[in-house]
């Protein structure tokens, strides 16, 4: 064989501690590494065949022997393989260990009454996209003042119960001392509604607490607020029941304007503007059943929201169309 000269010096190579070592499957074939001539025998002897004494060329006298190359071949699979099957049971053993820490966590979670993020995200199968399995949903939660209560959330809850379910937990702050009495009783009329583990669902955490805005927060690794009642619905109508999902109704922007009139109704300071956005509801309505047509939509949970948030507006205040619509509407909200 052509001796080839050494391209690199040698170097002492320090191998860090955290590397799992694997053996050197050359060290049986080469031998002695710093002698090029005891390299190339070590590999002639090896694949069975021998060097000339003198010449140091290949005997052609001595064919290889391919059963001994075979054997010897399947030797070196063997050992390869065995480190393999080594380092992967380490890994088995390794995964095993945080399944097991993972679970002792959870564990932790349940006992301190903490929100489980990751093991409460919820995903399901959308049938209007194709069959696509969807984002899961991650808890979410909302900061609110118990003199803005989010009825819309009882709204959902019961409008949605057949088809969807909102889990809602309550807790308080410690900016409040007291709640008071409506927020109590609100309370406990989202308790009254069961949840059906058998339906999708979203958990939702209701902090009542000193704060100017209603505030949601949607993310679970960042604090990302959206602000208002009326956007937590536009929020929650995205990805609860697909009956309520309105981005493909041709009545999207009816049921958009709509929901802007419930932000501007809910920031009324005068009986005057009051009446003036009393007006612009019942114009929207006209002969419709509902808001978003001859269906009831989140347009609707909105507007009875709204309308329950503002106690001097009093049944005097509607009209005909309006009270008319808020009965239709209180069967499905229950508020």
């Amino acid at each position: 064989m052509y001796e080839l000269k050494t391209l690199l010096p040698q170097f002492d190579i320090t191998v860090p501690k955290c590397m799992y070592e694997m053996k050197n499957l050359n060290t049986a074939i080469v031998g002695d590494k710093t002698n090029p001539k005891k390299v190339t025998e070590g590999f002639l002897k090896f694949f069975g065949a021998t060097t000339a004494a003198t010449t140091g060329t290949v005997s052609t006298c001595c064919p290889l022997d391919l059963d001994k190359l075979g054997a010897q071949i399947q030797q070196i699979l063997k050992v390869s393989c065995d480190d393999a099957q080594t380092v992967v049971k380490r890994q088995e053993k390794v995964m095993l260990q945080l399944e097991e820490l993972k679970k002792q966590l959870a564990g932790i979670r349940s006992t301190l009454g903490l929100c489980q993020k990751g093991s409460q995200a919820t995903s399901y199968i959308s049938s209007n996209n194709g069959g696509l399995r969807e984002e899961p949903l991650h808890d979410v939660v909302i900061n609110g003042h118990p003199n803005f209560i989010p009825y819309a959330l009882l709204a959902m809850k019961n409008a949605w119960k057949d088809l969807f379910t909102i889990d809602v937990k309550t807790f308080t702050h410690s900016t409040m001392s007291d709640i008071g009495k409506e927020a109590k009783a609100f309370e406990e009329a989202l308790k009254r509604v069961k949840v059906d583990p058998s339906k999708p669902k979203v958990n939702v955490t209701l902090i009542w607490k000193n704060c100017e805005h209603t505030e949601m927060i949607s993310s679970p690794t960042m604090y990302v607020p959206i602000y208002g009642e009326v956007n937590i619905i536009r929020y929650l109508g995205r990805v609860g029941p697909a009956e309520y999902r309105y981005e493909d109704s041709p009545l999207c922007n009816e049921i958009d304007a709509v929901l802007d009139i419930c932000y501007q109704l809910l920031r009324c300071n005068t009986p005057k503007a009051r009446a003036n956005i009393i007006r612009i509801l019942n114009i929207r309505l006209q002969k419709q059943q509902y808001f978003g047509g001859d269906k009831m939509s989140i347009a609707d949970i909105g507007v009875h929201s709204s309308l329950r948030r503002m106690p001097a507006i009093a049944d005097k205040d509607l009209t005909p169309a309006l009270l008319e619509w808020r009965k239709r509407a209180a069967k499905f909200t229950l508020i």
